[in-house]
């Protein structure tokens, strides 16, 4: 009795050594795994380091990350609940309006506005909404890397480059191999392969789906909780404990990975131009859930509803993560709030009162929303 006592004493002291590096993070976000409603968009970006030119030494050393540098990668990732992951990879270059500053790399976001701004622009740029973020500092690739025992990825040519200043030194061979953490970092950073920031891209789709098999593999569970702190000690996020638990309750349905890329061409200044009518298509075809209606063209009507109430339904949908939301007019009417057109039950969801009608949508939206007199006033309510 004494020797099974012992044995599952030891059993459990072995347990909790190799679960104590996930503490941190199973603190924060400790969950159990759900079944979400519906998939869940993350972007994944990481930063760059930011160097401390003061010093009086050189090559300048890291000062402490802070997330707010330049995103050297970006990738929208679309988790839905049967275990399909769908990642959009943004390349850096890309040329985009950033919400109020202009005309810029997208890579410029984080810099401008942080996270927040990066988010919008992305929103902007792809039409979808994003449900959280996670900013990665560079020490993230090989953190983790080692702490999944490596990645196996096929080397597709020479690397071989020595940047002093920015502490980086590649020397890859070609062939499938198995890379430590500084290998592989290597390997998503070289740029000096003719296709500049397109081969990165290439490169970090192979990376991240061969992490990703690698992490569902059965034999590697006891590499999770190493893995599990790696990403915590390096990454700055708002993911909430439930969109934890619905990444968790996805992981468990079977990852099946798919990639793609922003279409485009190059342009001048080193610049990746976007093909919006290319894009749209891919969005409409891999990205769009018929059952999100965040994603839907909404029009707001006040019909006898207190002055403001369209525009405070508005920004309540807008912070919601609806991305096409427009006030429109229409004659006054006595009749309570109605919602009409398509997915109208979820939109009523989201509006908080009134009940659903089959009256036609105005042209050009898809779903119509009347406000009327029972909405309530400013402060006391849904609006």
């Amino acid at each position: 009795m004494r020797r099974a006592v012992l044995l599952v004493l030891i059993l459990l002291a072995g347990l909790v050594a190799l679960a104590a590096p996930a503490f941190p993070a199973l603190t924060r976000y400790g969950t159990l795994p759900r079944k979400a409603d519906g998939p869940l968009n993350i972007l994944l970006a990481g930063v760059d380091v930011n160097y401390d030119a003061s010093a009086a030494v050189w090559p300048y050393p890291a000062l402490p990350e802070d997330y707010s540098q330049r995103t050297d990668t970006i990738v929208l990732a679309q988790v839905r609940p049967d275990g399909t992951a769908n990642l959009l990879s943004i390349p850096r270059d890309t040329w985009v309006n950033i919400p109020g500053w202009g005309w810029s790399k997208i890579n410029a976001a984080n810099p401008h506005g942080g996270p927040e701004l990066l988010v919008e622009a992305v929103e902007d740029l792809t039409g979808l909404p994003v449900d959280a973020y996670a900013l990665l500092s560079l020490n993230a690739v090989r953190a983790l890397t080692d702490a999944a025992g490596g990645v196996t990825l096929d080397v597709p040519a020479r690397m071989k480059y020595d940047d002093n200043a920015g502490h980086l030194h590649i020397d890859l061979y070609p062939g499938r191999q198995r890379l430590n953490g500084q290998q592989a970092e290597g390997f998503l950073r070289f740029r000096h392969d003719g296709l500049g920031d397109i081969g990165r891209v290439e490169r970090q789709q192979a990376y991240l789906t061969a992490l990703l098999q690698q992490v569902k593999h059965p034999l590697n569970v006891w590499r999770l909780p190493q893995m599990a702190a790696a990403i915590d000690h390096n990454t700055k996020t708002n993911l909430t404990r439930q969109e934890v638990g619905a990444l968790l309750g996805a992981l468990l349905s079977g990852l099946k990975v798919n990639t793609y890329t922003v279409p485009g061409s190059f342009g001048g200044g080193g610049t990746w131009l976007p093909d919006r009518a290319a894009l749209a298509g891919l969005i409409q075809q891999h990205f769009l859930d018929p059952q999100d209606p965040r994603t839907l063209r909404v029009a707001v009507v006040n019909v006898g509803a207190p002055d403001g109430s369209a525009r405070r339904l508005q920004e309540k949908l807008e912070g919601l993560g609806y991305q096409h939301v427009v006030i429109s007019n229409g004659p006054r009417a006595a009749t309570t709030t109605t919602v009409s057109g398509q997915a109208a039950a979820a939109v009523l969801r989201d509006v908080g009162h009134g009940q659903l009608s089959q009256e036609a949508s105005l042209p050009g939206a898809d779903v119509t929303v009347r406000l009327g007199p029972d909405t309530p006033a400013a402060g006391s309510g849904t609006n």
